[in-house]
Formats: structure tokens, sequence, C-alpha cells
């Protein structure tokens, strides 16, 4: 017998005595379980909504009162919907009335991942530029022992906001993907999706 589809609310606040009343009480209203996070929205550790995003099964949906109460920017909720999509499970965004099982919450979608795309292709362009003057500079870019600390690091925020290849970014750094993945892993930073 097939699991009957749950509905999972997903809420982010930065204490625990912020009033998450109003917020709580409307996606109650609206879903099967919800689950209240109390972190900083500048944190790079969300075990609960890792954990919630993990456990979605397919007919699931997921659902956030508002994008600033779940995530860090509106790439990163696109890039979550996408890949929620590709399971199949569904994706509800009350405060902008955001409903992937609706046939207008789809379209509606798909031009805010149409957006997201465009801008990830600006960031990479704007990348891709900053590179080529710093080289012009002089600067070395890449070369396996020269990567900064702060270059490893702006590389992994770059990888997490655009979900652009490890071996994309590796090589406009100069460097290959493993040289990369190294340094992530140097520096303790958690290893992304998209090899």
């Amino acid at each position: 017998m097939a699991a009957v589809p749950e509905r999972h609310a997903y809420l982010r606040v930065s204490t625990p005595d912020q009033n998450t009343d109003r917020q709580a009480h409307g996606l109650r209203e609206v879903c099967d379980m919800l689950h209240i996070e109390y972190v900083s929205a500048v944190a790079k550790a969300r075990p609960v909504f890792d954990t919630v995003i993990a456990h979605l099964r397919r007919g699931d949906t997921f659902v956030v009162w508002d994008l600033d109460r779940a995530f860090r920017s509106t790439v990163d909720a696109i890039l979550t919907a996408e890949a929620l999509r590709a399971r199949g499970v569904h994706f509800r965004i009350i405060s902008l009335q955001v409903d992937t099982t609706t046939p207008e919450g789809e379209l509606f979608y798909t031009i805010l991942a149409g957006f997201a795309q465009y801008e990830r292709r600006i960031i990479a362009r704007r990348t891709v530029e900053g590179m080529e003057a710093a080289r012009r500079k002089g600067k070395v870019i890449g070369r396996p022992r020269s990567l900064k600390s702060q270059v490893v690091r702006d590389a992994y925020d770059w990888i997490t906001e655009t979900d652009y290849p490890h071996r994309y970014v590796a090589a406009l750094l100069g460097v290959s993907r493993v040289t990369l993945q190294r340094a992530f892993k140097r520096q303790g930073l958690l290893p992304q999706r998209k090899p």
C-alpha cells in the first residue's frame, strides 16, 4: 500500500524567543507537520532543514511561509525547489501563493526559475571577468598550493549559491577538481552535490 502524501512545513527563526505564533499557526492550518529551526539566516548548518528535505517522499509537499524564513537567497530557494521537483516533491510558498501542485503555481515557479538562471549566468560572467582582470594585473589564480583560504571559501559559497559543478569552478581558478575538493576538505567544508 502506497504511503499517503504528507505536507511538511519548515520555519526558521534566529532565536528561541522570536515570536513565530502567526506564521506557525498559519502553517499548521495547511500542513501535517511543522518543523521549527532556531538558527541564524547566515548559519552554514541547518540540521532541521536538511533532515526534513532528506525525508520528503514522492508526492509530499514542502511548505514555507516566506522565502527568507527558509532560504538564504532566491537562488537557494529555486535550486532547492528544482531538486525537490526532480524527486516528485511539491513546493509551496504561502506568502507568494506559489503552489507547484497547481498550473498557476507551476507557471509562477517557472518564471522565478528563469530569473534565477539568469542571475546565475550573470554571477558566472562577473566571476570570469573578475578573474581575467586579476590575471591582467599579474595576479596568479590557481596552482594547487596557492589557493588562499578566502579564495577556497568564496569558491565554496559560489558553488553553494549557483550549483555549478566543482570542475567548472576549479577550471576558473586554474586548478583541478580534485585540488579544489581537497581544499574544501582541509577547511572542513561539506562536499557539494555536483562533482
